[in-house]
């Protein structure tokens, strides 16, 4: 296993989590530590279509969240599509000083992922690449 733990955040809703656990098993399967953020079933929140009622488990969603990026090396932050979550998680990352990778297959209308990312990445190819260099030179510090 590879000494870097990731964290994968992204759309939730319209079926953005399905996606999330998809590249969630690419990193395991390449022997990265990847951080679940799901798994306790009361986190995967893909099924509520309305927090307006619902606060506390928003806010237990948000917390839990924040604990994961505080325990993650860095994040992988999927922005195909719009995400208030999303553009949150990078920015207390970037604030805790963790590195954010952004994985925008689709083109960019936005500046904001951009601006925040550390390093861009077109495609899961040139993500795992990435992540093979920075693990290597974390096992060499």
């Amino acid at each position: 296993m590879v000494c870097m733990k990731i964290l994968v955040c992204g759309p939730i809703a319209y079926g953005g989590i399905e996606r999330i656990r998809w590249l969630q098993k690419i990193l395991a399967q390449e022997l990265f530590e990847v951080i679940d953020q799901f798994q306790s079933k009361e986190m995967d929140y893909s099924n509520v279509k309305d927090f307006r009622d619902n606060k506390k488990l928003a806010k237990t969603i948000v917390s839990n969240d924040f604990s994961f990026i505080e325990k993650s090396d860095l994040i992988v932050a999927i922005c195909d599509q719009p995400s208030f979550g999303t553009a949150i998680e990078i920015y207390y990352a970037k604030m805790l000083g963790k590195s954010v990778i952004v994985l925008n297959e689709a083109e960019q209308p936005s500046p904001w992922p951009i601006a925040f990312a550390d390093i861009i990445v077109k495609d899961v190819n040139s993500l795992l690449k990435v992540l093979k260099k920075l693990a290597f030179k974390m096992n060499q510090v």
